[in-house]
């Protein structure tokens, strides 16, 4: 059931996607050649308790950890560990954040060190996507129209849709109805009102759509070993089009 949240609830997402915003914006002066993914775990989760939240994805079906850290062909879900980033690497770090029992969640991809022109271009086309995706959001609007407006975008650039991989409602739960895909047929799916908010989140790959699962049950990989970028924001479908919860203080 999709549910349409009071004034006071989406006070309460908003200070989540704040605390999504400033844990995103503090980690960034360490995503550096030589840091482990743990070292950015332990940080993230540390910052994230000071300001009084809590991080919703440690013990999540069993998942171990505060952020997900998926680096270069790693799609989404990669568990933090002692790998170290280096120079020429991609990383995507995934949160979410409870606050008074409410979610904010928001995913970035980040250059470590110096990149190659092709993983700037996926870079820069998964976070257009991502905003193509967001300007359809107001009332009267389906969930159709947000999918195939990435979908165009991603299409026209040549970039991978991964299709088991979804966007999402949330709110007291991270992940509610509705599903959001990246892809689809405008017109269709469930129709947006003023006090929904949902996750529009496109993961494109520099190559084809298709993904696997690693043997620890949670990393999902492109299954030709190129690169995957993701992009996500909490997004506010308010009276006139949307407000985005999670923004980039950078």
């Amino acid at each position: 059931m999709i549910s349409i949240k009071s004034k006071h609830e989406i006070e309460l997402m908003k200070e989540a996607g704040m605390m999504v915003s400033k844990t995103h914006k503090y980690l960034q002066k360490y995503i550096k050649p030589g840091i482990t993914t743990k070292d950015l775990d332990e940080l993230a989760e540390e910052y994230i308790r000071s300001m009084g939240g809590i991080p919703t994805c440690k013990g999540y079906e069993g998942f171990p950890t505060a952020l997900c850290t998926s680096i270069n062909d790693e799609v989404v879900h990669g568990i933090p560990s002692n790998r170290k980033l280096k120079n020429g690497d991609i990383i995507t770090i995934d949160m979410v954040i409870g606050y008074k029992g409410y979610q904010g969640d928001a995913a970035w991809t980040y250059a470590v060190g110096s990149i190659s022109d092709e993983k700037k271009y996926l870079m820069e086309h998964t976070e257009k996507a991502l905003y193509e995706g967001i300007k359809q959001v107001k009332p009267g609007a389906h969930i159709g129209d947000i999918s195939n407006a990435i979908e165009i975008y991603a299409t026209k650039h040549k970039l991978g849709v991964v299709k088991e991989l979804v966007g999402h409602g949330i709110g007291t739960e991270m992940h509610e109805d509705p599903d959001v895909p990246n892809y689809g047929r405008p017109g269709c799916g469930p129709k947006l009102k003023e006090g929904m908010v949902i996750c529009i989140e496109p993961m494109l790959n520099l190559g084809t759509a298709d993904i696997e699962i690693l043997d620890d049950d949670w990393t999902i990989v492109t299954r030709d070993e190129k690169p995957s970028a993701h992009y996500e924001h909490t997004v506010l479908v308010t009276k006139d089009g949307y407000e985005i919860l999670t923004p980039r203080l950078d």
